[in-house]
């Protein structure tokens, strides 16, 4: 999942760099509230974090900005103690949740998978996709029980997926998602993911999971093999 971040106190905005992408998030991040507001309204994030006092343009003014471009992007509000008045108003603009300062990184790491599911309709923290099963909080992946070992970008890639199960998802549709702007990746990056996590989850003798429709992209679903074939 890709988050921004929009912090000007570079200590937070560090640590909070580090942990989103300690959890494998993939992670934008400034300290100037007019680029924020350019990078949330322009691009297609999971989750952007935003402080409240910025220069240039406030949290407050960004998120009126991203809910009146009609984005449904969840946003977590980072406040002062002494912000209640600004908390409640950016509840009633649209943010879906904010966190005091000081915060523990833990808590905002959970948040953060919490909203992330939840743009996607997943309330619990496990995903099911056939006799597939992801544990998103613990970053863990079991096939018909057993476990299966995978990077962190193997995961995301299939955390991704399974979100989206039933549904084709292109390379660019992928990249935007699961790629920040300092990632150097090369463009074969998704299709060299795809053909290990094959080799690790559509094992000889079980059904077929993972699926490319030629043309389109990639999806995961116990029963897409009725719906076209795989290149």
């Amino acid at each position: 999942m890709r988050v921004l971040i929009v912090e000007d106190y570079e200590p937070i905005r560090v640590a909070l760099v580090q942990g989103l992408e300690r959890s494998g998030f993939a992670v934008d991040a400034t300290g100037d509230g007019t680029e924020g507001r350019w990078y949330a309204t322009t691009h297609d994030y999971d989750l952007l974090l935003l402080d409240i006092m910025l220069p240039g343009c406030s949290g407050l003014e960004i998120l009126k900005a991203v809910r009146g471009a009609q984005r449904d992007v969840p946003i977590l509000l980072m406040t002062a103690r002494d912000e209640v008045d600004d908390r409640v108003h950016g509840l009633d603009l649209g943010a879906d949740d904010y966190l005091v300062k000081p915060f523990a990184i833990a808590e905002l790491l959970a948040r953060a998978r919490a909203l992330t599911r939840r743009k996607y309709g997943a309330r619990s923290p496990q995903i099911q996709v056939g006799d597939l099963v992801l544990d998103t909080t613990a970053h863990s992946v079991q096939r018909g029980g057993r476990p299966i070992a995978l990077t962190q970008r193997e995961y995301a890639l299939l955390e991704f997926l399974a979100l989206k199960s039933g549904q084709v998802l292109s390379r660019s549709v992928i990249w935007e998602h699961l790629y920040d702007f300092a990632d150097e990746s090369t463009s074969n990056v998704i299709e060299a993911t795809m053909l290990r996590l094959r080799r690790k989850i559509d094992l000889d003798g079980l059904p077929q999971l993972l699926h490319t429709r030629r043309g389109f992209g990639y999806l995961l679903a116990a029963d897409a093999a009725a719906d076209g074939a795989d290149a």
